[in-house]
């Protein structure tokens, strides 16, 4: 198995290839493999249904956006935790391929946590269940641990597969040196005014969005609304990410609606969120304003969705290119 140098704090950078790197993007999030079974629907309680395919692979939200950040260019560090098995080791793996510097521990007393994934094989369409396992244990104090590498970087960005409060001190550690930051509040997860006030950029989904404003999200105009309400919480630039129907952005100083890049037929939109959240990132630190980023980022998730998987279907740097110079 891939094992890295662990120090007595239970920190280890485990590839050292990217050492040189300053700067890029520190992702602080989870890694979980993805079984991801495809069937018409999913079975009621007490029924076992037949299904159309099955695959086993990379995942987590912090992850995907590592990788997807990555194939586009970006230096990208990953601080997280990982059990000491098979999943992990299909983690170390990815991230030496995508050149990836992890910057975490492996913990033997847990595992490698693992998302249940439904697709709908008619819709492409997904309903996800996640156990975090070792990522769930990842600290304040672990984040605390490597805020040297947060304070050298261009964008600090966090998910909420880890807790609430490690997040928040990635945030806070990144806002009090200046950094970037960004937040994809994905799994919906109460949050107070003082985080959401740590946010420059703030990517809900139209769930995740209405959760957190409490007004149901379906349309544009929802969407400009729960915006509005987000940024008055103290969030710099909100991105409502729409699905089908594109973005949302709010920045206090341009409102706007941009339209999505579509494909048809739609193969799986699992890892379509975090194709835009790491191509998102990408843009942003490699000098595109925001709204150029969130069209860049519409652009890698429109490409994701034509492919199965999460972290397999992120596009290259080459592939957005293309595609933008097309529009």
């Amino acid at each position: 198995m891939l094992r890295p140098d662990v120090g007595s704090d239970g920190l280890a950078i485990v590839f050292s290839h990217a050492e040189e790197k300053m700067g890029g993007i520190v992702n602080l999030g989870v890694f979980v493999a993805d079984v991801a079974f495809r069937a018409t629907r999913q079975p009621r309680i007490g029924e076992t249904l037949i299904g159309s395919g099955f695959a086993l692979g990379p995942g987590g939200k912090g992850s995907n956006q590592a990788v997807a950040a990555a194939r586009l260019g970006a230096s990208v560090s990953f601080v997280s935790s990982l059990g000491d098995d098979s999943f992990g080791k299909m983690a170390l793996e990815l991230w030496e391929r995508e050149s990836i510097r992890f910057i975490g521990n492996i913990d033997p007393e847990s595992f490698t946590g693992a998302a249940y994934i439904f697709v709908n094989e008619v819709t492409g369409d997904n309903a996800i269940i996640v156990v975090p396992g070792a990522g769930d244990n990842v600290s304040p104090e672990h984040v605390e641990s490597v805020q040297s590498e947060i304070k050298a970087a261009d964008l600090f960005m966090t998910q909420l597969e880890t807790p609430v409060e490690t997040a928040r001190r990635g945030l806070q550690i990144a806002k009090d040196a200046g950094i970037r930051t960004f937040l994809n509040p994905a799994p919906a997860a109460p949050l107070d005014d003082g985080i959401i006030s740590l946010c420059d950029y703030l990517t809900p989904n139209e769930a995740e969005a209405a959760d957190l404003t409490g007004q149901s999200v379906s349309t544009v105009e929802d969407a400009a609304h729960a915006a509005s309400l987000l940024r008055k919480r103290g969030a710099g630039t909100v991105i409502i990410t729409l699905g089908e129907k594109g973005a949302y952005f709010d920045d206090g100083t341009e409102r706007c609606h941009i339209e999505p890049f579509s494909f048809a037929p739609v193969v799986e939109t699992t890892g379509a969120g975090d194709s835009f959240c790491g191509a998102f990132a990408h843009a942003i630190i490699t000098g595109m304003d925001p709204l150029q980023s969130v069209r860049y980022a519409c652009a890698a998730a429109g490409i994701s969705v034509t492919r199965k998987g999460t972290a397999p279907s992120m596009p290259t740097f080459d592939e957005v290119e293309n595609l933008l110079s097309r529009r």
